[in-house]
């Protein structure tokens, strides 16, 4: 094969804080450049429009997982194998399991305990009038529901959220962020492995039903610690950040918020719509077993490809006037929960809660308006660490 040739080359930093508050535009200059874009500064190549992320998410033969999907090559090294970093077989023996107590019908069974404890959030935080919708409201759920659901027990709750944001920095390049957070997912492994084993979690919980899986041969024991990160890192920052982008959203479009109140049947599109437009996970990396060529770009087996959903999501190609946040838009085909063999596991929980949280403030709330609103800085996700808002 001829050598890579006639890629753009850019040397932005999508790990930077600035890009990690706004990258969009960024992710447009980066859509105009190309199909593939070779990202200098971290040794990889990008994808950003949406027909070929997609395009990728549902070819894991070529766009392979098992190299591990991160930046840093020395993490993709250590997490090789673990359910997030593998491909078939071995991913679907793994998800088989992971993913029973989260498929729809399990959903039914859960249901009335998030349903009430959705109605304890907002009743709390509309008599209030003013909360924080990360820390009072977005992460009340999925603490509440999650942590019990996993049964991991009650005095790790706090821990679990530092541990996932932890786990998320490291997805990126050896910035400080990455450096910071190494303690802390040495922390979650070493408690994973030590404490999250049987006769210390609840036997009812999802982590003990990995151990019984692999009592009875469905997969090797020694999985059993690594896997629990599948029900931490997913379960908790993404449905928060997810849930606190909505409201921001509402706040920033009350006309929006009109729509839904008035038609709630909008509220499975309002969610696609505001997932499609901050996309919590911005991007995973997968590399190629082949030679391949992208929308006649030549490109090695070897590389390691970036798959930005960031940009993907708002790629005009495909969506219409793409910065604009429409709840009748119905873009259900949108890429924040991936698709193809690595689709999210933990999605139709996450829309569980994201759904009867807004039922239940659509109820009750008339308004949202913004106080201030702090950007989170991590190195795998993208959203607000605090935003202060008043309800009427």
């Amino acid at each position: 094969m001829t050598a890579v040739r006639d890629i753009p080359v850019s040397d932005v930093d999508l790990f930077s804080d600035e890009a990690r508050v706004d990258p969009y535009p960024t992710y447009r200059e980066l859509r105009d450049a190309g199909p593939v874009v070779e990202m200098a500064r971290h040794g990889h190549y990008a994808l950003p429009r949406y027909a070929d992320v997609r395009a990728a998410l549902m070819d894991w033969r070529t766009f392979s997982s098992a190299k591990s999907v991160f930046v840093d090559e020395e993490t993709n090294r250590n997490l090789e194998g673990i359910t997030l970093c593998s491909d078939p077989p071995d991913h679907t023996m793994m998800r088989s399991v992971l993913g029973r107590p989260l498929r729809p019908d399990r959903m039914r069974e859960i249901t009335p305990t998030v349903e009430e404890e959705a109605d304890r959030v907002v009743s709390r935080v509309v008599e209030a009038g003013r909360f924080d919708a990360v820390t009072d409201l977005a992460e009340h759920l999925p603490m509440a529901v999650v942590s019990q659901l996993v049964g991991l027990g009650e005095e790790h709750r706090v821990k679990m959220l530092e541990w996932a944001a932890a786990i998320w920095d490291v997805q990126g390049p050896r910035n400080q962020r990455f450096l910071d957070a190494g303690p802390k997912v040495g922390e979650f492994l070493d408690f994973a492995a030590n404490d999250a084993v049987p006769g210390r979690i609840d036997p009812n919980g999802w982590a003990a039903h990995l151990y019984e899986a692999a009592d009875r041969g469905e997969m090797p024991r020694e999985k059993c610690p690594v896997m629990m990160l599948d029900y931490v890192t997913p379960s908790l920052d993404t449905t928060i950040l997810g849930i606190a982008s909505m409201i921001a959203l509402f706040a920033d479009h009350p006309d929006q918020w009109d729509l839904l109140r008035a038609d709630r049947s909008l509220i499975p599109h309002a969610i696609n719509e505001a997932l499609r437009i901050e996309t919590p996970v911005p991007q995973f990396t997968r590399v190629l077993t082949e030679d391949h060529e992208i929308d006649g770009v030549a490109l090695p087996a070897g590389s390691r490809v970036a798959l930005l959903y960031g940009s993907a999501n708002r790629d005009e190609r495909k969506y219409p006037d793409p910065e604009r946040f429409d709840i009748t838009r119905k873009p259900s085909d949108h890429l924040a929960f991936g698709r193809g063999e690595h689709v999210c596991v933990g999605m139709h929980l996450a829309r569980l809660e994201m759904s009867t949280l807004l039922e239940r403030l659509a109820d009750h709330v008339s308004r949202f308006e913004i106080v201030s609103r702090t950007p989170m800085i991590n190195n795998g996700l993208r959203g607000y660490e605090h935003l202060e808002v008043t309800v009427r």
